[in-house]
């Protein structure tokens, strides 16, 4: 099973993934693939940490018009998302190749596309 990892403590929220998803799937403005969620920016009353006060955070989350880029990956490229990522925070492949990426230092999502 193929899917797509998020290292999201990365992710600069330029929306590149998006733009790229849309103009791929021809998808209509509005509709999404792949979509930017923001969280944040907000400040912590409670210490979690003298390096961290603040969480604002991007986390690009795959919908349901997503396919992995089923016509581009069948051909060898990667899926649109992952080839305009300018962070290089996004990851497509193997579920088991991508858990082993996961290092447990930063934070990481695994999304894997619904009927695949």
């Amino acid at each position: 099973m193929e899917g797509i990892l998020v290292n999201y403590e990365y992710c600069t929220g330029c929306h590149s993934c998006e733009v790229a998803c849309r103009n791929a799937r021809g998808l209509a403005a509005g509709e999404f693939g792949i979509k930017l969620a923001e969280v944040g920016p907000y400040r912590y009353e409670t210490p979690i940490g003298a390096d961290a006060p603040y969480e604002w955070v991007y986390n690009p989350t795959l919908t349901k018009a997503c396919d992995l880029c089923a016509e581009r990956t069948a051909a060898g490229k990667m899926p649109a998302c992952v080839q305009a990522c300018q962070a290089w925070c996004l990851y497509h492949g193997e579920v088991e190749d991508l858990v082993r990426k996961m290092d447990g230092k930063t934070r990481w999502a695994l999304y894997t596309p619904a009927g695949k």
